[in-house]
């Protein structure tokens, strides 16, 4: 059985938007932040944590990063603020 798995979305210094998933939230926004994390991140750190959700395993976190990258900035942010109601 596979372990629990997040998607995360992170806010960039440059107010952009990232997302991704991972199995250990803390550990990855320290990878992030420390500028060993993705190429993306690296350009505009320092990052924040805006949202995460957790999912029974890594491929479903997987799927819903897929999803989730294919909306525009505005259906992301709408997405998160209905969640966090």
């Amino acid at each position: 059985m596979e372990n629990k798995a997040f998607m995360y979305v992170l806010e960039c210094a440059d107010g952009s938007l990232y997302t991704g998933y991972t199995t250990d939230i803390k550990k990855r926004l320290h990878i992030h932040n420390a500028g060993k994390g993705a190429k993306y991140t690296r350009a505009r750190l320092p990052v924040t944590l805006l949202y995460q959700e957790e999912f029974p395993d890594k491929p479903s976190a997987m799927s819903a990063e897929a999803l989730f990258k294919r909306k525009t900035r505005q259906q992301k942010l709408e997405y998160i603020a209905d969640k966090k109601k």
